[in-house]
């Protein structure tokens, strides 16, 4: 698939960003292949959990600006269309229904700052750097500006939206958009390991629920939102599974899954 390959194994998809000779920056091939890779992963029912990478020096440099530069010429209607496909790619990753991981190192700026925001959990090597970095081009962070709203909240957004400015791990850190910073591949690899194992320790289906769980309490009332979790926590406690885990840890014994 251009510019993206991907691996299967034990329930497990690995996707790698596969064009290390451009910073794996987007361009019109690998949206859609990133589209129509994670729409697959939704639709498989054994899967349990994805991990989101880079080949080479950078995670994702963002878009490549040849290929921007020739959507530029497009008249309005397909430049709206491209922008859409863009949208749909980052909106398929953000909803995967199982644990994304995101494996961050180098460049991860613009559209790779955006697919960082679309990840569950995030990993960054010390040398990451991050940035919305629209603005210096005269452009804005319009497409991932919702994932990245939704992750770093408002005030954040207000100061690194409009400077431009390019960020390392440690301050990615600090204002929740990665979760863990690690000094080199060998601790980031054996992070992204850990961090496999702990999401395979839980229920499949719970795992599942617990995602769209966290997507259903997003924005609004939280009275309401209470009624909802406390129908979701009875139906949790009534399935097989829930069943299952109760008894296994009152056994002392592990789980079926």
């Amino acid at each position: 698939m251009s510019g993206l390959h991907v691996e299967h194994a034990g329930g497990v998809a690995r996707v790698w960003l596969d064009r290390p000779e451009r910073r794996n920056a987007f361009d019109a091939a690998l949206i859609a292949a990133l589209a129509e890779t994670f729409t697959s992963l939704a639709a498989d029912d054994g899967l349990r959990a994805v991990v989101l990478a880079g080949r080479g020096a950078s995670f994702c440099a963002g878009a490549d600006l040849e290929w921007m530069r020739s959507t530029g010429q497009l008249p309005r209607e397909q430049n709206i269309a491209d922008a859409e496909r863009l949208a749909t790619m980052l909106a398929a990753i953000d909803g995967c229904p199982v644990p994304v991981i995101g494996r961050v190192q180098g460049a991860a700026l613009g559209g790779g700052t955006g697919l960082a925001c679309c990840c569950d959990i995030v990993l960054a090597r010390a040398d990451a750097r991050f940035g919305f970095t629209e603005v210096r081009l005269g452009l804005v962070p319009a497409t991932i500006g919702p994932f990245a709203v939704a992750r770093i909240g408002r005030a954040q957004a207000r100061a690194l939206f409009l400077t431009g400015e390019v960020f390392d791990a440690a301050r990615a850190q600090a204002i929740g958009m990665v979760h863990e910073v690690h000094a080199d591949d060998d601790a980031l690899d054996e992070a992204v390991e850990r961090t496999l194992a702990a999401v395979l320790r839980g229920g499949p289906a719970a795992v599942r629920a617990a995602k769209a769980l966290i997507a259903d309490l997003r924005d609004g009332d939280p009275g309401p939102q209470a009624t909802h979790a406390a129908a979701s926590i009875a139906e949790r406690r009534a399935s097989e599974e829930g069943r299952e885990g109760i008894a296994a840890f009152l056994e002392r014994r592990d789980p079926s899954w």
